[in-house]
């Protein structure tokens, strides 16, 4: 509001100060008037601030003061500066942890991904019954990652499980116990990351939807077969689709906890080679009272991932097409 002074003209012609009040035009309108306005979405947002405030930036702000501390839960926190970060380096099974989690992940994303393109393909062939089919193959995704299926892993990879009934009697193979010998308990947990490709299969085949049908009978005119059809046609144009699910399927396998956990018996074994990062971070944390070094580890898991998705999208100018005539 502005306060403007004007000489008036009184009846007996002298003059005087009189205050007149303005209202200035084009200002934001009062924090009430806004309030007044909005009050209803910010009610409605509540509960997600009071969720992002709460759980996710007040835990993450506690845990990088942490880090910077010895920390064990039962007496207050000590600093002790960057002691935890270097105290990685010198911790073997930490360089063991990374080293599990590099091979799982390297592993089991690609394979994954390769998994859902292909069931995406045979179930984007008009077949009849097609929502029947992709909810056959998305339920592996909805029970994976549960407690239960990982026990039934446990079992089925056991010496006396059902891989090894089916190796004996159709192959007449003897099988091992896949998951108490340390070559192969690793890769028993990929299977399982890779039994989970129903997520990534709905998004590829979304995908293939929006595929123009014209630029394959184009291509058949000028006698390109399907193979050529699909490395020229239908992978450039999914490539910001493989973008979004090798992000995602990157994240997810980083975070891998529950299948090493039960699978392993929370050890990491045998002999540490299911030893993952985030069951390690675990163990440090929870079963040693280590809660300085486990939010250390944290972070560290926290700027990988970040390295990793920044290396992706740094490179993806020379590989996704988003289809507006260049890459």
């Amino acid at each position: 509001m502005k306060l403007i002074h004007l000489y008036n003209n009184e009846h007996n012609g002298g003059t005087r100060l009189s205050n007149v009040i303005v209202k200035p035009r084009g200002i934001i309108p009062s924090f009430k008037r806004l309030w007044k306005k909005n009050a209803v979405p910010y009610l409605f947002l509540l509960p997600w601030f009071l969720g992002i405030f709460i759980l996710t930036l007040g835990p993450m702000v506690s845990s990088f003061y942490l880090s910077f501390t010895q920390y064990n839960i039962l007496s207050p926190a000590e600093w002790v500066g960057i002691d935890n970060y270097k105290k990685m380096f010198d911790d073997d099974r930490f360089l063991k942890s990374l080293k599990v989690t590099f091979t799982y992940v390297f592993t089991s994303v690609p394979l994954k991904l390769s998994c859902a393109l292909l069931v995406a393909l045979l179930l984007n062939k008009g077949i009849r019954g097609l929502s029947i089919y992709r909810t056959i193959y998305y339920i592996p995704t909805l029970l994976g990652g549960s407690v239960a299926i990982a026990v039934l892993w446990r079992k089925m990879f056991g010496l006396e499980g059902i891989v090894n009934q089916f190796l004996l009697n159709v192959f007449n193979i003897q099988g091992t116990d896949w998951i108490a010998n340390p070559k192969t308990a690793l890769y028993s947990i990929v299977l399982l990351s890779v039994w989970q490709f129903g997520s990534p299969m709905i998004i590829f085949l979304a995908g293939l939807k929006q595929v123009p049908l014209e630029y394959y009978e184009a291509a058949q005119v000028d006698g390109a077969n399907k193979m050529r059809q699909f490395f020229t046609i239908t992978i450039p144009l999914l490539t910001p689709v493989i973008l979004f699910n090798l992000v995602m399927g990157l994240i997810g396998a980083f975070q891998a906890f529950t299948q090493s956990f039960i699978i392993s018996g929370g050890t990491g074994g045998p002999i540490d080679s299911t030893l993952f990062y985030t069951l390690y971070l675990y163990m440090k944390g929870f079963a040693f009272f280590e809660m300085g070094y486990a939010s250390a580890m944290a972070w560290i898991l926290l700027l990988v991932i970040a390295i990793m998705t920044a290396v992706i999208f740094g490179t993806t100018k020379y590989w996704v097409n988003y289809g507006d005539g260049g890459k």
